[in-house]
């Protein structure tokens, strides 16, 4: 297919609107489940590249319904990905990560077109990279979307997909208001680049993002007509112009660090928090997929709180990950409901479905925090943890920081789990319980340190450790000491402190003077076992990290809880 013409598409179904009154679904619906007869057998795909405003080529490809080969008659909604490569994923679901969401392509049996962008600077397409999610993509995005609205196999209803920091892109899409988007499927993301890249003011485990060299640009599928990959080529050599996003993320060490690289403060423009109010006017239903473990899980529901009419659902999953659960029918239920007016029954469903480990099982729940789970206060104190103590035994206790301590890690970049730092830290258990025990929400921590050098790196793991001894990292959460001051959130929160962050509000360390630090650890839905014991370990390191600052290296943290420095951390524990 030859390239379109230069210049934006305007879209030619102007304020396209999805059905009003509501058509029986033709099968069985339920959270998870869904199956739909198939109307079309195979589908057509075509690749090519589509000019944006700049001339910018995006590389294109089109997946639409078809029978026996022949593409199907008639116009349909369409489903599009803002990803890193136009070459389709495979559509059977398999792999190890993001099944569902490549299963979505797989939508054209039941009457969808299914598109693929590569945003610029990526695979096949043209373009450099300025930064990450910055608002030239989300300008693409709705220069796309307009133009997949006014195509002749395109009724000009369009939903959106995608993970990770495909989930990104299209939670930013929603930021640009047009008005063909009617829904946005999207797991993985972050609400705030600042509070996901760098958690609690510290440098995140993973840091290069789409990071490519001519040599694996150069592996992938070109589109049509360029076999020889002349134009691969070509693209694959403007993208080595892109932003080194690993030094860059590093060179901000506040929320409002400046980036000369790419003129901006750069958190705030990469931050779909920043134009949350357009987010809301835009009308787009938006549904949120995620893991408790997963590293940006409190992302999702941050998001949820602050767009109304959210759904979202959490698994015991890693990064865009959907072990055991069918993602694509319950997206496919999304869609339908969304893009072809079809009552599969999501609206009556609670807005909140997650899975409680322990109890193994999937529940719902109609706001966020649970009200059933109002949070419980353990002292730490020198006698272990306290619930009820009156007066608590006075705590002072120092711990080597251990910078190399082995940890068998799961994964790499956001796949890589916490684990217990065996003989390092310092750990402080409770009683071994009578009943079962569930934690569901964030974890809350309030405690007093001291530490040997101008800051330091507090790391705190939730564990759950078994009649033998054995331990499992539940979640976990950080904070840098320079970065202790809390401030209101210019967002909704579900009951944490929030930092700002500015360069402004670090308040370094006087060595051995006792700072007090408040923050959350990381959300999850857990279960302990009768006869399990709930433990918190304290440590200044996590072998997570990269790029540590000289000054946030101490050899030894001291822990303090006493009457005029109480220390405690507080859990979300669901009623009986």
């Amino acid at each position: 297919m030859a390239l379109a013409g230069a210049g934006s598409v305007v879209g030619g179904v102007a304020g396209a609107q999805a059905p009003a009154a509501l058509a029986p679904a033709a099968a069985a619906s339920s959270f998870g489940h869904y199956q739909p007869p198939k109307a079309y057998n195979s589908q057509i795909r075509q690749s090519f590249y589509v000019r944006m405003r700049d001339g910018t080529r995006l590389a294109v490809t089109v997946a639409r319904p078809a029978v026996d080969g022949k593409p199907a008659e008639g116009r349909f909604p369409v489903i599009w990905h803002h990803t890193l490569s136009a070459t389709q994923e495979a559509a059977d679901g398999t792999g190890p990560r993001a099944a569902g969401f490549r299963s979505i392509p797989g939508l054209t049996d039941y009457g969808y077109v299914v598109v693929q962008v590569a945003r610029r600077g990526n695979g096949q397409s043209f373009g450099t990279m300025r930064g990450y999610h910055e608002r030239n993509e989300d300008a693409d995005a709705y220069e796309m979307i307009d133009w997949l609205a006014e195509q002749p196999w395109s009724n000009g209803i369009v939903g959106q997909y995608g993970c990770s920091n495909t989930g990104d892109a299209a939670v930013h899409a929603m930021t640009g208001g047009n008005p063909h988007l009617k829904a946005v499927f999207a797991g993985c993301f972050s609400w705030n680049k600042y509070d996901a890249m760098r958690r609690g003011g510290i440098f995140a485990q993973w840091g290069t993002g789409p990071t490519r060299t001519i040599e694996q640009d150069m592996a992938i599928t070109p589109i049509d007509g360029d076999e020889n990959k002349v134009l691969l080529r070509k693209a694959a050599e403007e993208h080595q112009r892109a932003t080194p996003l690993f030094e860059l993320w590093k060179s901000l060490p506040y929320r409002d660090s400046w980036a000369p690289s790419v003129q901006s403060t750069f958190w705030s423009e990469g931050s779909a928090s920043s134009y949350a109010n357009q987010m809301r006017r835009s009308g787009t239903a938006l549904y949120v997929v995620g893991g408790w473990r997963d590293e940006l899980r409190d992302q999702g529901l941050i998001a949820f709180l602050n767009i109304p009419g959210t759904r979202i659902l959490i698994g015991d999953w890693l990064h865009c990950q959907n072990d055991g659960f069918g993602l694509v029918e319950e997206a496919h239920r999304f869609f339908d409901r969304h893009l072809k007016g079809i009552d599969t029954g999501i609206d009556r469903d609670p807005p909140i479905h997650y899975y409680t480990v322990g109890a193994d099982e999937w529940r719902s729940a109609a706001q966020w925090p649970l009200p059933q789970a109002p949070q419980t206060s353990f002292a730490i104190t020198a006698k272990g943890l306290e619930t009820d103590a009156i007066k608590p035994a006075p705590l002072s206790t120092s711990f080597v920081v251990d910078y190399a301590t082995p940890c068998v890690g799961e994964g790499g970049g956001p796949t890589m789990q916490p684990c217990h730092p065996k003989g390092a830290g310092f750990s402080v258990a409770g009683k071994a319980l009578t009943a079962p025990v569930e934690v569901t929400g964030h974890g809350l921590a309030d405690v007093w340190i001291a530490a040997d050098t101008p800051d330091a790196n507090l790391f705190l793991l939730l564990e759950d450790v078994a009649p033998d001894g054995s331990v499992k990292v539940v979640t976990e959460g950080r904070l840098k000491a320079s970065l202790r001051k809390t401030d209101k959130a210019p967002w909704a929160l579900p009951g944490l402190p929030w930092h700002r962050a500015y360069a402004e509000d670090a308040q370094m360390l006087k060595p051995g003077e006792p700072v007090r630090m408040q923050f959350d650890l990381m959300p999850t839905s857990h279960v302990w076992a009768k006869g399990h014991r709930i433990q918190f370990t304290f440590a200044g390191s996590d072998y997570r990290e990269r790029a540590r600052s000289a000054n946030s290296q101490p050899a030894r943290i001291t822990l303090i809880s006493d009457a005029g420095h109480p220390s405690s951390v507080s859990l979300p524990i669901v009623k009986p």
